[in-house]
C-alpha cells in the first residue's frame, strides 16, 4: 500500500467564509511568465515541456503530461497560481465570471516554496498544498480585508521512498478537491478538501498511476493512468464503490494507452497511445462507451512539435465530433495555440495571446475559447476566441484592465468529416446518474490512422 498517513486539522467552518463579499467560486492554478513551479516533493518540474519526437504528447520524468500554468474550476467561475513578486511566490485568485476579470493577491506570513500547488474552490476560497519534511499540508486561503485569512485542513504523510503526492484536476461542482498518492507499488486517491475530518483516504490502486480526468458531472468517475506489468493502461476508479478499479482504454496488448482530456457531455476522449506506432505516442480520439475504435488522425502529428490537448468544448451532447479541442503545441520556435474538431481534416493554428499562462484555457458550450494571460501592462487577462458558425474562423478579443485585441485569425480549412471519423451514440433510453464506462477494447488498428 501507498505509505501515507493522515494528519488532521481543526477546522472552523465560521472562518472560512468569503470575505471580501463575493459569491463563493472556484479557481485555477497558475504560474507566472508560463513557467510551472517545480515541485516541492520530488517530482519532475511541471511546466517544462520537452520537444517530443515526431510530435508525440511530451511527458515529465514521472509519466506525467506536463500541467498547464493555470488551473481553472470546471465552471469557468475562478483561477489560481502561484505569481512571483520581486522572487518571492504568492497565491494569486482569479475572478473570470464578472464583467471583467481581477487578481487577489493571497500572501501568507511568508514567500512560498516554487513547488507549492493551489487550486480553486467552487467557493471562491484557494486551496493550497504545502510540501515539508515528508509533509503535505492542506490550508484553504481567503481574503480578509488587508490580509490573508487560512483554513488548516490537515496533512497527508508520505515517508516511503519514492511515494509522491500531488493534487487531481479541480472536481466538478468545486466543493471537494482530491489528491494522488503515488508510492513504489500502489497508489492512493484522497479527499483533501469538502469532507468532514480533514483530510480523507478514499482508494488504494495497485499499480503505480498517474494523470487524472474526470468523467461525470458528479465527481464520482476518475480516470487514472495506471503503469502495471510494464505496461501504462487508463482505468476507471468508481469513488462512489468504494475505489472499484475496472479498465478503460484497452487498444491492443502491448500498447500504452493514456486518456488526457475527457468531455463528459458528449463522451469524447482524447488519448495517447503508441498502438499504431509503437514505442512512439499518437495523439488520438474516441467516444466513450462506444462500439466504434479509436481514431489517429495525421492532422495532429506536427513536424518536429509536441502536441498537448487542454480544453473540450462542453455541451454537445450527442455530436462529440463537433466539439472544439484546444492544444497547445510546442515546437523550436516557440509555442502557440491550435484548434481542431474531430470532423475536421487539419488543425487551425493561432498565435497564443502575449502571456498567455500556456496550457490553461477554457470552452463555453458556445464554442468561445478563453485563454488566460498576464503581462506587465495586464497582470490579469482574457483573450476571447470566438468561432463563426460553420466556417469554424475564430476571431479573437483581449479583456482585462490594459489588454488589447489580439487579431483576427486565418481561416481554417474545410471541416468535412474523414471518411473514419466516429459517429454520434444513437440516442437510447435515459441512462442512470452515474453510468459504468464501456471499455474501449482492443480492435484492429488497419484503418485507424485517418487523414
Amino acid at each position: 500500500m501507498t505509505a501515507c498517513a493522515i494528519e488532521p486539522a481543526a477546522a472552523n467552518e465560521e472562518n472560512a467564509e468569503n470575505a471580501d463579499g463575493e459569491t463563493p467560486r472556484t479557481e485555477y492554478a497558475i504560474a507566472e511568465n508560463g513557467q510551472t513551479p517545480r515541485t516541492g516533493n520530488g517530482e519532475t518540474p511541471r511546466t517544462e515541456y520537452a520537444i517530443a519526437e515526431n510530435g508525440q504528447t511530451p511527458r515529465t520524468g514521472n509519466g506525467e503530461t506536463p500541467r498547464p500554468e493555470c488551473v481553472i474550476t470546471v465552471d469557468g467561475s475562478y483561477a489560481a497560481r502561484l505569481a512571483q513578486d520581486g522572487g518571492s511566490w504568492f497565491p494569486e485568485r482569479w475572478t473570470l465570471d464578472g464583467p471583467e476579470p481581477y487578481a487577489v493577491p493571497l500572501p501568507g506570513n511568508q514567500p512560498e516554496e516554487p513547488g507549492t500547488e493551489v487550486q480553486p474552490m467552487g467557493d471562491g476560497r484557494v486551496l493550497i498544498r504545502r510540501f515539508a519534511d515528508g509533509r503535505h499540508t492542506f490550508s484553504l486561503l481567503y481574503p480578509t480585508g488587508p490580509t490573508t485569512g487560512e483554513l488548516p485542513l490537515g496533512a497527508v504523510e508520505c515517508p516511503e521512498e519514492g511515494a509522491l503526492l500531488r493534487l487531481l484536476p479541480p472536481a466538478p461542482g468545486g466543493e471537494k478537491a482530491y489528491a494522488l498518492a503515488v508510492g513504489p507499488r500502489s497508489s492512493a486517491v484522497w479527499l483533501v478538501a469538502g469532507g468532514a475530518f480533514g483530510p480523507e483516504h478514499l482508494a488504494e490502486i495497485p499499480g503505480r498511476c498517474s494523470g487524472g480526468v474526470w468523467l461525470d458531472r458528479t465527481g464520482r468517475m476518475l480516470a487514472l493512468d495506471r503503469e502495471a506489468g510494464g505496461r501504462t493502461k487508463a482505468v476507471v476508479v468508481d469513488l462512489g464503490r468504494g475505489g472499484e478499479v475496472s479498465p478503460l482504454l484497452q487498444i491492443a496488448d502491448g500498447s500504452d494507452d493514456r486518456l488526457l482530456l475527457a468531455d463528459p457531455d458528449s463522451g469524447l476522449l482524447l488519448i495517447s497511445s503508441d498502438a499504431p506506432s509503437p514505442g512512439r505516442a499518437r495523439l488520438g480520439w474516441g467516444v466513450l462507451g462506444s462500439t466504434f475504435p479509436v481514431r489517429f488522425p495525421e492532422c495532429l502529428r506536427v513536424p518536429d512539435c509536441a502536441v498537448t490537448p487542454f480544453a473540450i468544448q462542453p455541451g454537445q451532447v450527442l455530436t462529440p465530433e463537433s466539439c472544439g479541442v484546444a492544444l497547445r503545441i510546442d515546437g523550436p520556435m516557440g509555442g502557440w495555440v491550435g484548434v481542431w474538431r474531430p470532423a475536421a481534416r487539419q488543425v487551425q493554428h493561432l498565435p497564443g495571446p502575449e502571456g498567455w499562462l500556456a496550457g490553461s484555457g477554457l470552452w463555453t458550450e458556445a464554442g468561445e475559447l478563453l485563454l488566460p494571460y498576464a503581462t506587465a501592462d495586464a497582470p490579469c487577462g482574457v483573450a476571447r476566441w470566438a468561432a463563426a458558425p460553420r466556417s469554424g474562423a475564430l476571431t479573437g478579443e483581449a479583456e482585462g484592465p490594459g489588454g488589447t485585441g489580439t487579431g483576427d485569425a486565418g481561416p481554417e480549412g474545410p471541416e468535412g468529416g474523414g471518411g473514419t471519423a466516429a459517429q454520434s451514440p444513437e440516442p437510447g433510453p435515459p441512462e442512470p446518474v452515474v453510468a459504468r464506462p464501456v471499455p474501449l477494447q482492443q480492435a484492429p488498428l488497419g484503418n485507424l490512422v485517418t487523414k
